[in-house]
């Protein structure tokens, strides 16, 4: 990206105006660690981006400060909005004046679990760095990413990614295949925050009616990592070459890398404490099942719900089959970390 050596103030001058799609993701696994001094849980978890998206439209015209423009209510319009704080930091960061506007189109559902705020922040971050001319080190970047909040800095990566720490440190795994999806998204709220309290405040039975004591989460962080290891040593890794969804060796479809990661046993933890409380939640992912998909499960701490299938087709009956049902659903296909990058920027198409 070109670097603009002017004086800080040279845009006032100007409207500038960048328009960016801002990308939802899924959780392919979460693990849920020990709570942390700082407040937060250890996690482990694979992201995955998908082809569903927001639209940002960020403007930087003469005067000061930061304005969030936004059609849905729930939107908020101040410093509680990730748009705005990580603005306010790159801003003050970059030393440029002027007034920023961002324009969010609302597509993703809000509080779905599929990253929506998040991923609204960073595609705000670098159309401001687009309209500018001018962008952060790379470091830097991440750095505000994180303080702002822990899913932010995986937008900056793309495609097949690690999460660890509290998901705000990533790193960029072999791509998997882009592979055809159904996001359910009905219309409950599951705050992540009562999530992790569900979580920290679940009981631990044994069969026999008697008291368990809980396995210790970093053990559970072990036998996370073992899985990725375990994956990332397969046959199919060792080239370390981005998948092409060709399957290997012209074995069968179902010996896909992404069906190798899902055999492994990786889910959600989530699912443990929020099913119990929202059944129906549970019911739309054995309705995914049921349709075809060969891998389901909650995002995030939900409620979207998604399922992974081989074909466009299968997708699609599967999102009419729910639809049908009442329930909002959408066929889509994850993306690579190519595709992710080169469908940012509503320009370019």
């Amino acid at each position: 990206m070109a670097m603009n050596s002017g004086p800080p103030n040279l845009y006032n001058h100007l409207s500038m105006s960048v328009t960016v799609r801002s990308f939802a993701k899924i959780n392919l696994g979460l693990g849920i660690g020990a709570l942390r001094p700082d407040g937060f849980h250890e996690l482990r978890t694979v992201y995955q981006t998908i082809a569903l998206h927001d639209v940002i439209r960020v403007h930087v015209v003469r005067g000061t400060g930061i304005e969030i423009r936004c059609a849905d209510p729930r939107v908020p319009k101040d410093e509680a909005n990730t748009c705005y704080r990580i603005i306010e930091r790159a801003v003050a960061a970059l030393k440029v004046h002027g007034r920023v506007i961002i324009e969010i189109e609302k597509r993703l559902p809000v509080q779905g679990g599929l990253g929506g705020a998040s991923s609204n922040a960073i595609a705000a971050l670098l159309a401001l760095e687009r309209a500018l001319k001018k962008a952060l080190p790379s470091q830097e970047r991440l750095r505000i990413a994180a303080e702002v909040g822990s899913d932010l800095p995986l937008f900056l990566v793309g495609g097949t990614v690690l999460g660890v720490g509290r998901g705000e440190e990533v790193y960029p795994l072999p791509d998997l295949p882009a592979t055809p999806c159904v996001i359910a998204t009905p219309e409950i709220g599951v705050p992540t925050p009562e999530a992790f309290a569900a979580w920290d405040a679940r009981p631990c039975i044994e069969e026999d009616g008697g008291e368990l004591t809980p396995r210790p989460p970093s053990d559970k962080m072990k036998e996370f990592g073992r899985v990725i290891s375990a994956w990332l040593s397969g046959p199919q890794n060792k080239s370390g070459k981005v998948y092409s969804g060709v399957p290997a060796g012209g074995r069968g479809r179902a010996e896909t890398p992404l069906l190798d990661l899902v055999r492994t046993g990786i889910g959600n933890d989530f699912e443990q404490v929020v099913f119990p409380q929202y059944p129906e939640l549970c019911k739309v992912k054995r309705v995914l099942e049921r349709a075809g998909a060969f891998y389901a499960s909650l995002s995030g701490s939900g409620s979207a719900t998604y399922g992974l299938f081989w074909k466009p087709e299968a997708a699609r009956t599967a999102a009419e089959r729910l639809r049908k049902s009442g329930i909002p659903a959408l066929a889509t296909a994850t993306l690579t970390r190519p595709q992710y990058w080169k469908k940012f920027l509503v320009s370019s198409f």
